[in-house]
């Protein structure tokens, strides 16, 4: 455990918060920890009724490229993570789901990052647009369930949030009864 001795807030913006904390470890010594500070957040592994994951493609300016993702987003002040999945997903996809699942969460980045993300499952999928201003820049793409490890070993999919996500959800599936 590190004790700390001082806090001191460096950037507050729109999504996150900068601050640097200094600390004493257990053997003494006092350091310095840079920490984002952000508020939990949702992914989704959302299944159409062919079997097919919803993939999002968006361009990420922070590493330059467009990006293959499982839907995720923000948990509005005040909203239930469950209502965000419903939000989110019509706000990305423009879809809604009819039953949301949770099938665990983990942090996004633990070593630097307070992000927390909450992950569920979406099914019985109903079209239902909801538009939001930061989204017009995404497209759909639906990819069969069983092109999910090829797409991560690949590097298509190459964000942690997806691979957590989706690896999960593919553990989630072993324990599911066999449908034929």
């Amino acid at each position: 455990m590190e004790k700390t001795l001082s806090s001191q807030l460096i950037y507050e913006g729109r999504a996150v918060k900068l601050r640097v904390d200094t600390v004493q470890m257990a053997n003494g010594r006092e350091t310095t920890r840079e920490i984002v500070e952000h508020s939990d957040c949702i992914a989704i592994i959302a299944i159409d009724a062919d079997n097919n994951v919803l993939l999002v493609k968006q361009f990420r300016k922070p590493v330059e490229k467009e990006l293959l993702e499982i839907p995720a987003g923000g948990i509005d002040h005040g909203e239930d993570p469950e209502a965000s999945v419903r939000r989110e997903l019509r706000e990305e996809t423009g879809y809604l789901p009819q039953k949301v699942v949770r099938l665990g969460g983990f942090y996004s980045a633990p070593g630097y990052c307070s992000e927390y993300l909450h992950l569920y499952l979406a099914t019985d999928l109903v079209p239902s647009q909801l538009f939001a201003e930061d989204t017009e820049e995404i497209s759909l793409v639906r990819v069969p369930v069983t092109q999910i490890p090829s797409l991560i070993t690949s590097g298509k999919i190459c964000d942690a949030k997806s691979i957590a996500g989706l690896l999960t959800y593919l553990e989630y599936l072993k324990g599911q009864p066999k449908t034929d």
